[in-house]
């Protein structure tokens, strides 16, 4: 499709968008630079959105959410929160009879994708995510640089897990500094020692 032919079709503005979603404006940008909402840009550099895009977006979250912003700032509750990306059924299985299990009781929710953790984080921003790295869609790679780029997230803890050794990680780009690797198969000792680590400091913050 040619540029010329692009502004004769229905957009709106990402701000536009934002107020459709029920979402703030970073989290509508996040969504367009992902590629959950399909946009492109004027000549002036001005993001448009393809009304759609939005439309389409509205139907598969089942309509306006929170935005990340306002889930970061909310009030903290006492459950510790994970999210798990995982495209194998039968790990993500695995992982949610598991985790359920843990002492601290976590809320867990587990999807099968990158882009499907960004709408879930979209919704509510987990205390812990756990994520594999080759996923369909969005790989783990990609999700992760771009939650990175969230100041409001920055609090997130992120643990990968996966079968990628490490020189096969840094050949992908590598993952930020902060996040912790683990090889498969899954280590769910260290990964509950991690979890149990965060949720005190969670009850720390809340009592004080």
């Amino acid at each position: 499709m040619s540029t010329e032919a692009k502004p004769q079709m229905k957009f709106c503005t990402t701000r536009e968008a934002a107020e459709m979603l029920g979402v703030s404006l970073k989290t509508a940008q996040l969504w367009s630079e992902s590629g959950l909402l399909e946009a492109w840009r004027t000549e002036g550099g001005h993001r448009r959105i393809y009304r759609d895009s939005v439309q389409r977006l509205l139907v598969e979250s089942g309509g306006a959410r929170p935005s990340m912003v306002e889930e970061a700032e909310a009030e903290p509750t006492r459950s510790l929160s994970i999210l798990v990306a995982e495209d194998d059924d039968n790990l993500r299985k695995l992982y949610s009879m598991q985790l359920r299990t843990w002492s601290m009781a976590p809320k867990v929710m587990v999807v099968p994708t990158g882009f499907e953790a960004l709408l879930e984080i979209g919704r509510h921003a987990p205390d812990l995510l756990i994520t594999d790295l080759r996923m369909p869609e969005m790989d783990g790679f990609r999700m992760l640089r771009i939650l990175r780029n969230v100041e409001e997230l920055n609090q997130m803890r992120i643990v990968v897990v996966s079968g990628l050794d490490r020189e096969e990680i840094a050949a992908n780009g590598g993952v930020p500094e902060d996040v912790v690797v683990f090889p498969k198969p899954i280590p769910f000792v260290a990964l509950e020692q991690l979890a149990a680590s965060i949720a005190a400091v969670k009850l720390a913050n809340l009592k004080v």
